[in-house]
């Protein structure tokens, strides 16, 4: 076998998050955060999903298809995790600059749905950009896969701080009028910028900046001072 190994892709996920900022940097953490994995031709065969409909997380190994440079990577990388100024080497940490930009991600899996001969996954509380090409999908096996007693360096605690979020009248407003179509919109929001997405280097002096992220079909503005995130404008972009 040569050095070169191509792979197809059988999925591709339809995800609230429409960029790389603001997708939060672990599965897991955005509860509402609900997408559909659509199954492409020719792996779009229901046979092929027989008995998945018994488990209820999978593992999705994806391709981080948003890499700026995906031909260059480096032995080391800075994982945000720390702030941002120590390096770690790149197979200790789960960067997407890699080597070969692969990712593996643990989502919950709600069922199946057929829409004019079309397979979908529905999925939730997971962290990938809308469009990733997703190679292979796997039951997750609580016996064999959890581990509660494994050592994870500097990754051994979930992350304390969380963000508060506050709406601004204007926001809230607009929040309000798109209940109807857009009920978990809100709370979706919340648990998105609790997380803090800005760089590491930002959370810990004063930042002025006003930041803003596609979400779903939306533009969501807000600016942050000290623990406190605001959320200032939700303006529809179609």
């Amino acid at each position: 076998m040569g050095n070169n190994i191509v792979f197809d892709s059988i999925a591709i996920i339809h995800s609230p998050y429409k960029e790389k900022f603001a997708v939060p940097r672990q599965p897991g953490l955005v509860p509402s955060a609900i997408a559909e994995l659509e199954i492409l031709f020719p792996y779009d065969d229901i046979n092929a999903f027989l008995g998945l409909q018994e488990f209820s997380h999978l593992w999705l190994v994806f391709i981080f298809h948003k890499n700026r440079n995906p031909d260059k990577w480096s032995p080391t990388v800075r994982p945000p995790r720390l702030g941002g100024n120590k390096r770690l080497g790149v197979f200790a940490t789960r960067s997407p600059c890699r080597p070969n930009p692969i990712g593996l991600s643990l989502v919950e899996f709600h069922g199946i749905k057929q829409v004019n001969g079309k397979i979908f996954l529905m999925l939730s509380n997971i962290d990938l950009v809308d469009g990733t090409p997703i190679i292979d999908i796997k039951p997750y096996i609580p016996y064999a896969d959890s581990k509660p007693q494994a050592l994870a360096g500097f990754a051994q605690l979930q992350p304390e701080s969380l963000m508060q979020v506050e709406f601004s009248t204007e926001a809230q407003k607009a929040i309000n009028l798109l209940e109807d179509g857009y009920p978990e919109l809100q709370q979706l929001i919340i648990e998105v910028l609790q997380q803090d997405p800005r760089p590491a280097y930002k959370k810990t002096k004063e930042d002025p900046k006003k930041y803003a992220v596609h979400l779903l079909d939306f533009n969501i503005s807000w600016i942050n001072a000290g623990s406190t995130t605001t959320v200032l404008d939700v303006e529809p972009l179609v």
